[in-house]
């Protein structure tokens, strides 16, 4: 019986650190992953707080919990089973996915773009009746949700392409493991920021001076902070989906716009100090003109389809 119980607990023991080296393998891959996708979660980041802006307070954390589940369901029960499935018998499939979303973030950004600077200004009346609109809050969560959607589809296909060479079980365990940890972190770091000027008022309420001091300039600051993640999510829009569909490119050999970009950032940032950095500013800017010139292009087009003009009216 000892010895029995003893090769059991041996067996245990083996299970354990089997167990274990696959926790370290899933969370190295998704590190791994996650850092290649890095700039689409920026992108989500930047651009979730413009759908909780101008609402009341108390229902600012609600909206956020109603977007953050609704982009865990996008991730764990839309688009997961479905990127496992082409992963096993449709890998061909990975790259176009990757183009057509990032041709939608193009799009994305160039129509915010346009909007911004074709759109007529609207009165501070005419923004507080839609605030206070029922419907407001219900358009502007499912909107996010299907911003959101894209983004987590290509945050997904990016983390995807990375452990291809992998088990099933292991890209399986990799998406889960990214989908939950972006979600959280992506939607925990929005919630701070849409709450930090409630914070600040608060302290500036009570406590001393220097509390209030800093109250204030939170106060002061947010809105300042809010409108520059507005043009920070915009242009990340048009850097990151400019760069996936340049890759694209590069992967079918057409027209080689992608290696050139990198070519011509290597060549002009080589000699300046911290070339590096330079290299990728210019890099990232170049991406992010193609990306407005494509997602202009599909702005053109569709705004020329019959009927879509007087729609948007």
């Amino acid at each position: 019986m000892p010895s029995g119980l003893f090769a059991l607990l041996d067996d245990v023991a083996t299970i354990a650190k089997v167990a274990a080296a696959s926790v370290d393998d899933i969370g190295a891959a998704a590190s791994k992953a996650g850092i290649k996708a890095a700039g689409v979660v920026v992108d989500d980041a930047a651009v979730t707080p413009r759908y909780v802006t101008g609402f009341q307070p108390n229902r600012e954390l609600p909206i956020i919990w109603r977007i953050a589940k609704g982009s865990m369901f996008n991730k764990l029960v839309l688009i997961l089973p479905a990127l496992l499935l082409l992963s096993a018998v449709a890998q061909w499939a990975i790259t176009p996915l990757l183009m057509v979303g990032g041709a939608y973030l193009c799009f994305e950004g160039a129509e915010k773009v346009w909007h911004s600077l074709a759109a007529k200004k609207h009165s501070l009346a005419e923004k507080a009746a839609e605030v206070v609109d029922p419907d407001h809050e219900e358009t502007m969560v499912k909107g996010a949700i299907r911003t959101d959607f894209i983004l987590s589809a290509e945050i997904m296909v990016i983390a995807l392409n990375e452990v291809l060479d992998q088990a099933l079980a292991m890209r399986a365990a990799t998406l889960i493991v990214i989908a939950i940890a972006i979600t959280v972190a992506v939607y925990g770091v929005v919630g701070l920021i849409v709450k930090m000027d409630d914070i600040g008022l608060h302290m500036a309420k009570a406590g001393s001076a220097a509390r209030r001091a800093i109250g204030r300039g939170l106060v002061n600051f947010m809105p300042k902070l809010l409108a520059t993640l507005a043009v920070v999510g915009t242009a990340a829009m048009l850097w990151v989906g400019g760069q996936i569909f340049l890759h694209g490119l590069d992967q079918y050999h057409i027209g080689n716009l992608g290696h050139g970009l990198h070519d011509f950032a290597h060549a002009v940032a080589g000699g300046l100090p911290g070339a590096g950095f330079w290299e990728w500013v210019i890099s990232a800017a170049g991406a992010g003109v193609f990306g407005l010139l494509l997602g202009g292009l599909i702005v053109a087009v569709l705004h020329l389809v019959p009927g879509k003009k007087a729609a948007a009216h």
